[in-house]
């Protein structure tokens, strides 16, 4: 009998909104069981009022970390100095990291190099650095919550980090003497005919769903393109043919993709809307690919 594997989740709650939680557990629940539950940050603030809400009733330990001094804070050292002793005691299968900082991306390769897997949650914001580093990352506000519908407060402004009142007042100033001509042009000018997104051909969804990456976009995204198409030549077989769950292996042992940062709840989903390859069996289980370049 398998044993489930063993995932420690760790929140920088300095960095990460509240409202996706349920987005991250119901995944990790995919992946196997999460022992350990930790979140990182200075509880006093109002800011990470979310968090203090929803701790409890989720089993996640909250981290007090006060701020050494004003605009700073000490999470993020913290929560990797957790996380080094939490992999030599209590030896998990996996770690979730929880942040959109790319901070923690050596903390990230330091846990992989001891054969530990990182499963990386953030915005789509998030440094590439961190996003790569992982086994798998995934752009939170790209998923559908379980019951299929996005947070009704998915406006939710990320909490300030490392920023003083001063600034932040500062700035707030400037872009309201900014919005203001902006509202008073927006009075004359007409209603534009159609979205920009949907003008250049992008794929139009609902609320509930996650907006996904038109054949254009995907053709254009040369990183996608690259991995697809070597993924593909080096899992096919004498006839140039790929199935899609060895393309899957190859892809996951060497890139944190995940076809649902691009709208796409399956690989075959986006690699059949790329329009980069023949395919054939498409919605079964034998479906596979050929790179017509190949000949």
């Amino acid at each position: 009998m398998t044993e489930t594997p063993r995932i420690a989740l760790l929140i920088d709650a300095d960095n990460a909104r509240a409202r996706r939680l349920d987005v991250v557990l119901n995944e990790l629940s995919s992946l196997g069981e999460t022992t350990i539950r930790r979140a990182y940050g200075n509880w006093t603030k109002s800011e990470l009022k979310g968090w203090q809400e929803i701790l409890h009733d989720n089993a996640i330990r909250p981290m007090q970390q006060f701020d050494p001094s004003k605009g700073k804070n000490a999470s993020d050292m913290a929560l990797v100095v957790d996380a080094v002793d939490i992999l030599h005691t209590q030896r998990p299968d996996a770690v979730a990291i929880v942040s959109s900082d790319s901070d923690f991306t050596p903390l990230v390769m330091h846990l992989r190099e001891h054969g530990v897997a990182v499963y990386g949650f953030g915005d789509a914001k998030t440094p590439a650095a961190f996003q790569s580093a992982c086994t798998r990352f995934l752009v939170l506000d790209r998923l559908s919550r379980p019951s299929g519908e996005t947070a009704a407060d998915d406006d939710e402004p990320e909490p300030p980090r490392r920023a003083t009142r001063k600034a932040t007042a500062k700035a707030t100033a400037k872009a309201t003497t900014k919005s203001a001509p902006a509202a008073k042009a927006s009075k004359k000018a007409p209603a534009p005919a159609a979205d920009a997104g949907t003008a250049a051909g992008a794929t139009t969804t609902n609320p509930g769903t996650p907006e996904r990456a038109t054949r254009a976009q995907l053709r254009q995204d040369a990183r996608l393109v690259t991995l697809l198409r070597g993924a593909v030549e080096s899992a096919s077989d004498e006839t140039g043919w790929a199935r899609i769950g060895t393309v899957g292996q190859r892809i996951a042992r060497q890139s944190s993709f995940d076809s649902r940062n691009y709208g796409y709840a399956k690989l075959s989903k986006l690699i059949e809307a790329s329009d980069l390859f023949e395919v054939r069996d498409a919605g079964t289980p034998d479906m596979a690919m050929r790179d017509p370049r190949a000949g």
